[in-house]
């Protein structure tokens, strides 16, 4: 009987390791493909293009012939390269500054007990939502130094009319103005929910100690809220060092070449001029230079004490 039970036994587990040595072993590489194809569609071929393309010699419609570093060289003594590189930098200190600033203030108010501020806050993010070439078309009516809103409304309070984005001194200062009027409540909304998330414990100990409010906001808010100032910074440092849509449908570089950023003049050089060769080098110049800004941000926000 027990040996009529082993062949039995012996019998089933053969035809078991059969049925499993006929079965397919299961296999990703059928989603892994479509995403890898996408990947390589969008984003690698079109850098590995860029990076031969950079360099050659290439006008479009002409022949195409191998150059090189020369095109790189070139950049070192390309003045209007600097001036624009001069102009994008300075527009993204200020346009990460000022937002700070005042996103920072709001966030604070709109954390605070105050009456409506669902409805204000609501209001308050508005802007962000707007698209670039509308917003950039409807300030640049307000800028307009006969008919536009702006001069008026200085011009009741006694200060002196400005030409705003026309004139090459106030070009930058006045483009800033509209970038932080449109992406002041994304660093509000980072912001508050930092303050969203702070403990009750150290500012029930220090009022306690009898801190009034501003040491409250200056020894404990501030520091608890530093990290998510620090994302709202590197968001903002990207975001407004490739700004390319307001500044372009607002002046296009103008007047002269008073806010003509990298990215301005990438897009003259490469479609205007017709050097892809050349433009392409300053696009991978300029991709190394947003890569390198970006890793020293994310080295500070990693030295920066995690308290959310």
């Amino acid at each position: 009987m027990s040996v009529l039970t082993s062949q039995a036994g012996e019998t089933v587990a053969a035809r078991a390791a059969t049925r499993g040595r006929g079965r397919l072993r299961p296999s990703y590489w059928p989603f892994v493909i479509p995403a890898l194809a996408v990947v390589v569609a969008v984003i690698v071929f079109p850098w590995a293009f860029t990076l031969w393309m950079s360099v050659n010699a290439w006008r479009l419609g002409g022949e195409v012939s191998f150059v090189g570093w020369e095109n790189y060289a070139r950049l070192a003594t390309d003045a209007r390269f600097w001036e624009s590189m001069g102009h994008a930098l300075v527009y993204t200190i200020l346009s990460v500054i000022a937002p700070l600033i005042l996103g920072t203030i709001a966030a604070v108010l709109f954390d605070s007990r105050m009456p409506m501020k669902g409805v204000l806050r609501a209001i308050f993010v508005m802007p962000m939502m707007a698209t670039p070439v509308a917003i950039a078309l409807v300030w640049t009516m307000m800028f307009n130094p006969s008919l536009g809103v702006l001069n008026y409304l200085l011009s009741l309070v006694g200060l002196p009319e400005q030409s705003w984005i026309y004139d090459q001194s106030t070009v930058i200062p006045s483009l800033v103005l509209v970038e932080t009027w449109q992406w002041t409540p994304l660093v509000m909304l980072i912001v508050l929910g930092g303050l969203a998330s702070l403990p009750r414990e150290p500012y029930e100990g220090a009022e306690i100690d009898g801190a009034n409010g501003w040491q409250k906001f200056r020894y404990i808010t501030l520091p608890l809220i530093a990290p998510f100032m620090m994302v709202a910074v590197i968001i903002r440092s990207i975001d407004a060092l490739k700004s390319f849509d307001i500044i372009y449908a607002m002046t296009q570089g103008g007047p002269g070449t008073a806010s003509e950023t990298i990215n301005i003049y990438l897009y003259n050089v490469a479609f205007s001029y017709y050097d892809i060769g050349y433009g392409s080098a300053i696009a991978v110049v300029f991709f190394v230079v947003i890569v390198a800004m970006s890793l020293v941000m994310l080295h500070l926000k990693q030295r920066a004490k995690w308290n959310g």
